[in-house]
């Protein structure tokens, strides 16, 4: 009888773990965009993210997009800063756009430096844009560093990075894993420093 017992036990904890696990990629996405004095396109990724950015500047969702964009990185001749204002001036909408370079590494760093940028917009609730994957982090983040902003968040699809069943393409695997540990590294550690 005991041993019945240790036996369904094992097997229902197993099933559970089993269920959490299967849905731990989507449990870090979150896409909720809300209408907004601003967008604010995370530093990352440079196709997915500014695409839906430009595209939710488009629909109405702000009436400014500012684009955190690592200050030194160097492309050959050009840090990505210069690339991001010639594909900045190259777009209808280049008034509408704004260059926020960045130094920091890390999403904590970043919230940190975009602070900066978003005080000099006068606005008040901020439409955060990144990767899927990145989204429940950055919200957080952004929500415990720089509290004086509303924050909603968009989350720009590469599917060549992620997805939700990530147990079918290694890349996906490895994205869920890290993305994992960052989460829990933030909640447990860097939340409160």
């Amino acid at each position: 009888m005991q041993r019945n017992r240790k036996i369904r036990l094992g097997v229902a904890i197993a099933v559970v773990l089993l269920l959490i696990a299967v849905n731990s990629a989507g449990w870090l996405v979150l896409d909720r965009p809300e209408k907004s004095d601003a967008i604010l396109v995370l530093a990352g990724e440079t196709e997915h993210r500014p695409a839906l950015g430009l595209d939710l500047l488009l629909r109405g969702y702000g009436r400014l997009v500012i684009l955190d964009v690592p200050a030194d990185t160097r492309m050959y001749q050009w840090t990505q800063a210069e690339l991001a204002q010639k594909w900045v001036q190259s777009l209808p909408e280049a008034t509408s756009i704004k260059i926020c370079p960045i130094q920091g590494l890390s999403t904590k760093d970043e919230a940190e430096e975009a602070a900066k940028c978003l005080a000099d917009t006068g606005s008040r609730k901020v439409l955060l844009v990144t990767s899927d994957f990145h989204t429940r982090r950055a919200l957080s983040i952004f929500r415990t560093r720089i509290p004086q902003f509303e924050y909603s968040v968009a989350a720009a699809h590469d599917p060549k990075e992620f997805g939700v069943r990530w147990w079918q393409q290694r890349e996906w695997a490895k994205t869920n894993f890290y993305e994992w540990l960052r989460l829990i590294w933030w909640e447990l550690v860097d939340r409160w420093r």
